[in-house]
């Protein structure tokens, strides 16, 4: 007997242990997923990551009662079902009321005024961006997810438990130590735009047919009957509003409370929302979000979304025929997707010769925009969406400064409509063309093609190149006509009377044009060689070839394999660079530049002693003087490094005019923020 009692005991004692190592895991897990979904600020690797949640992976196959409701394990471990079952809402999630304008949204507020008096007025507003994604409710037991489910009826939708819980930015448990005992967050899943191009672009790598609008291919993901199907689909999820149950108070006294309590319990919310003390306030954000912010956001939306700030009184005003809230409406927005016709496809051939293929369509007004043109991307994209001259098609914009072709209305389709094909000739030059099956592209390999000339011409000045102020593309267009400018060498011969002679110039705009002709001499060899237009060499892997070869001479006589050697160039593009400087003509452009005073050398890095050593920087907005590429030199010659996105990590951030949502994000980490001339104080400028 004195031998069997230690064992008896053993086992509760060696499941305890495991308990708490898996409890430990799942601990670190979340904090992991929330610190790079939520925050944007990794602090493991995924090599980290993986073994973490293998480790739980295996305590919970061995031993099953450890996996808790809130498991990460849970995320991906469902099987599929053969059909969805229903959810019932706590509370019905309503529809909204529109307003189209702004005498619309005054009309609602009047209103409310007659039912409630000044209260409504001096309650406040709520101006929250409206996600174009799919509606779902989101139920926590004191705090852990429990059921996720689609909108549905309203009333009663479909649970999607085992799929929402493939969302990594969905937390499984509220990240508070007084959850509700439960609570109903309403949001919305959507797909980001890059991340939604991405999965396109993949399915048509995999000869699948591709997803029509992100709104859509968000619903479908959802309503998988295979979670793991919808694991591999980037959906995320932004919170809005709360449910409790009939006759439980809520926590909260405004809706800008909500929002605020949702972030800190790690409920993703989208950004730009602001409370509003008038309706005029309430109107310039509106127009705010329309003509700027929407541009610049990386997911769609489709107007704003307007409640009364006293949730006191919005139970007050309550429910317009038993579906709409009195005290939220929508601020609908000019629609960002519109039908027209696709009358051609056409060609365009870009700088590295590459053939670029583009819709020409009947005008349509898209967001306050008339439409004529849209990209179509590539050859393959247009197959594999069946594309054809004549088609009826739905045309997107928010969010992208270019307009894309969504795909074909086919109910729309009559007769038998051409399919297009690409060219075999370049349409401008006529040379034969190159299919590059790797890349899926088609290239004019005439290096002196008319068309790879104006586009290059234009790069070349950009501002991420040579950064020659003033010299625009119709600028371009009109030298080349003149016969003033046939390569980039020739721009700097142009004279101020020589550019004066031009139409629409006068006296002074010729002379600042030649000033910053001039001035884009000083320019480095990176910014030149990304100039070029060499393909594949794009900012990034210019300035790693002018950092380690230090000047034109030694790149132009450096062999194929001594370019390939160099850190994050590889083959394919020592390849591109060789076949640049290879051609006869290549080397002659570059005496030509190197014969008008060009830099054709790199600056050393800055000395490990540089002002802002060791320090993290992002820069966002317009600044006063200085283009990006400048700031950027500057921030990593004083030490620095400047890197695209906001976390806690960074030093500072420098602004600028329309700094976007990267300074709001500063200001809610708490990172210190500073404008042009503080970054040039600091750097002793």
């Amino acid at each position: 007997m004195s031998q069997t009692k230690p064992t008896e005991t053993s086992v509760p004692d060696a499941l305890s242990e495991l308990a708490a190592r898996a409890a430990d895991l799942r601990q670190r897990i979340e904090q992991a997923s929330y610190d790079y979904y939520v925050l944007d600020r990794p602090v493991i690797s995924d090599k980290e990551y993986d073994q973490l949640f293998r480790e739980l992976q295996d305590l919970e196959r061995a031993n099953p009662e450890l996996r808790t409701a809130d498991s990460p394990t849970l995320r991906i471990g469902a099987p599929p079902q053969s059909s969805l079952p229903k959810h019932t809402h706590l509370v019905s999630m309503l529809s909204l009321g529109n307003a189209f304008n702004d005498d619309e949204l005054r009309q609602w507020a009047d209103r409310l005024t007659r039912l409630v008096g000044e209260d409504a007025a001096n309650s406040g507003y709520s101006a929250e961006l409206k996600i174009d994604g799919a509606a779902v409710s989101l139920t926590y037991r004191g705090g852990v997810l429990v059921t996720g489910a689609t909108r549905g009826n309203g009333i009663i939708g479909e649970d999607i438990t085992a799929n929402i819980r493939t969302l990594r930015d969905v937390p499984l448990r509220l990240r508070t130590a007084a959850p509700p005992d439960m609570i109903e967050i309403r949001g919305e899943v959507y797909y980001p735009f890059d991340r939604f191009e991405q999965m396109n672009e993949a399915r048509v790598q995999a000869g699948e047919p591709v997803f029509a609008n992100p709104r859509n291919a968000a619903a479908g993901a959802l309503r998988q009957l295979d979670p793991a199907v919808t694991a591999t689909r980037p959906l995320r999820f932004y919170g809005y509003s709360v449910a409790l149950p009939p006759g439980v108070s809520l926590p909260f006294k405004t809706q800008t409370e909500v929002l605020t309590t949702l972030a800190e319990w790690g409920i993703p919310v989208a950004p730009h929302h602001v409370r509003c003390t008038s309706l005029d306030d309430v109107a310039q954000w509106a127009h705010e979000v329309e003509t700027k912010i929407r541009a610049q956001l990386s997911f769609a939306i489709d107007g704003g979304v307007v409640k009364i700030d006293s949730l006191s009184l919005q139970d007050e005003l309550g429910i317009v025929g038993g579906r709409e809230p009195r005290w939220a409406i929508a601020r609908k927005f000019a629609p960002d997707i519109a039908e027209t016709r696709l009358n051609d496809i056409q060609v365009n051939v870009g700088r590295t010769g590459m053939l670029n293929p583009f819709a020409v369509l009947e005008p349509v007004e898209i967001g306050g925009t008339t439409v004529k043109l849209a990209t179509l991307h590539n050859e393959g994209l247009i197959q594999k969406k069946d594309l054809r001259i004549g088609d009826i098609v739905q045309v997107k914009r928010a969010g992208e400064v270019i307009p894309q072709v969504i795909g074909p209305v086919p109910e729309k389709r009559v007769g038998d409509l051409q399919r297009w094909e690409m060219p075999k000739a370049c349409p401008v030059c006529r040379t034969p063309v190159e299919k590059d099956e790797e890349e899926a592209a088609t290239y004019c390999p005439n290096v002196a093609c008319p068309g790879r000339q104006l586009e290059g011409l234009v790069h070349f000045a950009s501002r991420g190149a040579m950064d020659i102020r003033g010299l625009s593309y119709a600028r371009i267009e009109q030298m080349i006509a003149a016969g003033l400018i046939h390569d980039v060498a020739d721009i700097y011969d142009l004279t101020t009377e020589k550019v004066e002679s031009l139409e629409r110039f006068a006296e002074k705009s010729a002379a600042q044009l030649v000033e910053a002709i001039a001035a884009s001499k000083q320019q480095p060899l990176s910014r030149l060689l990304f100039a070029l237009g060499i393909r594949h060499v794009g900012q990034t892997v210019a300035e790693v070839l002018a950092r380690h070869f230090g000047s034109m001479d030694a790149i132009m006589a450096a062999s194929m394999e001594e370019i390939a050697d160099v850190r994050g160039v590889g083959e394919i593009i020592a390849q591109a660079v060789r076949h640049y400087l290879d051609d006869p003509s290549a080397g002659g452009l570059v005496k030509k530049l190197a014969d008008r005073g060009l830099t054709l050398t790199e600056p050393r890095r800055a000395a490990a002693d540089g002002a802002l050593r060791g320090m993290t920087v992002v820069i966002t907005g317009t600044l006063p003087t200085l283009s990006r590429a400048q700031a950027t030199a500057l921030v990593e010659e004083a030490g620095g490094r400047v890197t695209s996105g906001v976390s806690k990590a960074t030093s500072f951030v420098v602004a600028g005019a329309d700094p976007g949502s990267k300074l709001e994000k500063a200001r809610s980490l708490g990172v210190e923020t500073i404008d042009e001339a503080g970054l040039l104080a600091r750097i002793g400028r």
